[in-house]
């Protein structure tokens, strides 16, 4: 998966409760071909689950104590 220029960002540490509604909401708006940059304070492993279940490819990158996942419809 390569990351691209066409990405919309979504940083949940600024969420305050459960993220995963915010994230499922940015998915359903997500234009096809482009790539959800979801940025995080800790590695998301339950939503790669949900993930796989709904047809979206991840790609994730630990940069200190930040998490970035780069989620993209399955091809």
């Amino acid at each position: 998966m390569s990351h691209s220029d066409a990405e919309i960002k979504l940083d949940v540490r600024e969420i305050d409760g459960e993220p995963f509604g915010d994230i499922m909401a940015a998915l359903e708006e997500l234009p096809s071909g482009e790539t959800l940059h979801l940025i995080n304070s800790f590695e998301p492993v339950p939503l790669y689950d949900v993930l796989e279940q709904r047809g979206y490819t991840h790609q994730t990158e630990q940069d200190g104590d930040v998490w970035h996942v780069f989620i993209q419809e399955a091809v």
